[in-house]
């Protein structure tokens, strides 16, 4: 097995600074994963009948000696970019990325292991969908490459509801490397893409190790990227509508994959 040299970066060199998370659900998994180091929340003034899930936020804090803070609508939208923040935003360090080579070697160690490669998606709200999916579905970790591409961003983590916090995800220079590393470890890779050699993804077998390709939106699945692909896959459109959202096509696929397993 190639574990590669030089081409995957640490976590270590990807933790650094600090940004602000947003939304309840976000907040909640981020504090109930723990894979961050937090410093002050912002939530609303405490009242006697808050909501649960407020409730659960504040006494999590507390017992983390996180600094609370109020902050009224006009500051936290200011401070969260104008994101959906519900009027909860946590000040974290940056999303807490795996070493390629701790999921490469849960790969190899789990005969059913599953691994999601995102070749260069930009869109926050794909990126988060299909990292809440990897993470309802049980995926080994995803892989994300480090240039042209989304990475786990606070809007990506709102998009995922916090399932973001609970996955892991690799961050890597050379995507077509890290796939042939992982097909030295076993796997299988189908790409979610559309041509002659494409197959229904329902006739495909999902049995055993596999890696899953999911393309940007619009161009697809790079060249170079889809040449390492064993397989091609695509899902049938009857209605006649070109494309699917790539967070939808990759749902539908993960599930399938569940489906064959199961």
């Amino acid at each position: 097995m190639k574990q590669g040299a030089n081409h995957h970066k640490g976590p270590r060199e990807l933790v650094t600074g600090g940004e602000w998370l947003f939304g309840r659900n976000p907040v909640e998994e981020a504090l109930a994963a723990g894979r961050r180091t937090a410093s002050e929340i912002v939530l609303p003034p405490p009242f006697p009948d808050e909501d649960d899930q407020i409730r659960r936020i504040r006494d999590e804090a507390r017992e983390r000696h996180i600094v609370v803070r109020t902050m009224d609508r006009v500051q936290l939208d200011k401070l969260t970019r104008f994101g959906h923040h519900q009027g909860v935003a946590l000040k974290t360090t940056g999303y807490p990325y795996v070493d390629f080579n701790e999921l490469l070697r849960d790969a190899q160690d789990d005969e059913n292991s599953l691994v999601v490669v995102l070749d260069h998606l930009e869109d926050p709200q794909n990126v988060g969908s299909i990292l809440r999916t990897a993470c309802a579905v049980g995926v080994t970790g995803v892989v994300i490459p480090e240039d042209r591409a989304c990475g786990i961003t606070p809007a990506a983590v709102r998009a995922s509801a916090g399932g973001a916090e609970h996955i892991k995800v690799a961050h890597v220079v050379n995507l077509v490397r890290a796939i042939k590393d992982l097909k030295d470890a076993g796997l299988w890779f189908t790409g979610l893409d559309w041509g002659e050699d494409a197959k229904p993804y329902t006739k495909i077998d999902f049995k055993g190790r596999v890696g899953l390709v999911v393309g940007a939106e619009g161009r697809g699945i790079s060249r170079l990227v889809r040449e390492n692909c064993d397989f091609i896959a695509e899902l049938p459109m009857p209605g006649g509508f070109e494309s699917l959202n790539a967070g939808v096509a990759t749902a539908v696929t993960l599930y399938e994959i569940l489906r064959q397993r199961s």
